[in-house]
């Protein structure tokens, strides 16, 4: 019997998707649910796997893997998708194909599966991921392929026995440890401001301390630093409002941006910044997984190698604001370090 490895997130499409996949390719299904941080509760979507009809469900903990091999390498490269989005979301594509490709090869699966549309970025990305790590792998997308309508999957659910939420929630919301991304519902209009249900890592300006906070890299939710509202050119060629809540990855990026800006020539950082928005542009297309990012990396690792020192920030309602900068490796008028000139004349 033909078996398939599916991304399962725990909701109802990917619930559905099983006995669907099931039916329509006479096929075992194993579920596998990971862990990047998203900070909820995973050994029951486990139970709802199983209780789906799936054979096995597996939960992996890869937030460690997720931080080291994917965020900081995206940090170090000072990515931001358009100048403005962290891109948690796409971060973690390439991780979820690269393990839906390591248990196929483990369950001796012929086929992956995915929750994604036609439309979505996602689905690109986890398809071209999956691809070049392993082209002999079938890539379904059971939610593109059934062309059910939302009641129809209700109602498929419910002859299924799969238990279906009392009120679906009108917003997607995709999240791990780097941020939150908010789609759909009120937000699909660009002229709607946000409503502060959307958010949950960071306060409203109006409930904010009244004092600022000082730190030094370090996250900072409280002070309602990380929202990002933007218009965004979408990888198929549309775009859309797009609502982030990314504290951390916020504070972080300014920080390293400062600081690298400190410790090298002029010519550095111009072709830096150009390489970042190269960088940013492979993360959002989904081409991890290619000869240019790991080129890319081998510049920006390179550049890292004086990248040392501290940043002071102040975070007030919204606010975030660099007032100290110190490094050994400094490049600056008052004058170099004896390690800062023997390494800048070395280079």
């Amino acid at each position: 019997m033909k078996r398939i490895v599916l991304a399962y997130s725990g909701g109802l499409d990917t619930s559905v998707a099983i006995p669907w996949l099931r039916a329509r390719y006479n096929a075992d299904v194993i579920a596998m649910t990971m862990d990047l941080g998203q900070g909820k509760e995973l050994e029951d979507v486990r139970d709802r796997a199983l209780a789906a009809g799936a054979v096995r469900a597996h939960v992996l903990d890869v937030r460690e893997e997720f931080a080291s091999g994917y965020v900081i390498r995206a940090l170090k490269a000072d990515a931001l998708y358009e100048d403005r989005y962290p891109m948690a979301t796409s971060l973690g594509r390439p991780l979820i194909a690269k393990k839906l490709v390591e248990l196929a090869t483990i369950e001796q699966a012929g086929a992956i599966a995915h929750g994604c549309t036609a439309e979505e970025n996602d689905r690109f990305r986890l398809d071209s991921s999956a691809r070049a790590l392993d082209p002999a792998l079938e890539v379904l997308a059971p939610v593109r392929e059934w062309d059910m309508t939302r009641p129809e999957v209700v109602a498929y659910a419910g002859s299924h026995g799969i238990p279906v939420p009392a009120m679906e929630s009108q917003y997607s919301v995709d999240a791990n440890l780097w941020g939150r991304s908010i789609q759909c519902g009120v937000l699909d209009d660009p002229w709607t401001e946000p409503p502060e249900e959307v958010f949950t890592l960071t306060k409203s300006g109006s409930e904010c301390p009244d004092q600022p906070a000082y730190v030094e890299l370090t996250f900072a939710g409280a002070h309602g630093v990380g929202r990002i509202d933007m218009v965004e050119n979408r990888l198929v060629g549309s775009k859309s409002r797009e609502i982030y809540e990314a504290p951390a990855a916020v504070v972080l990026h300014d920080a390293h941006k400062e600081l690298q800006k400190m410790v090298v020539t002029r010519e550095a950082d111009r072709f830096s910044r150009l390489v970042s928005v190269q960088y940013a542009d492979t993360i959002y297309n989904g081409l991890w997984f290619t000869p240019l990012r790991e080129a890319l990396d081998a510049y920006i690792n390179a550049v890292q190698e004086r990248v040392t020192g501290h940043i002071r920030m102040k975070l007030f309602k919204g606010a975030c604001h660099i007032v100290g900068r110190k490094s050994p490796f400094a490049l600056a008028e008052y004058g170099l370090s004896d390690e800062a000139r023997d390494a800048f004349v070395a280079s």
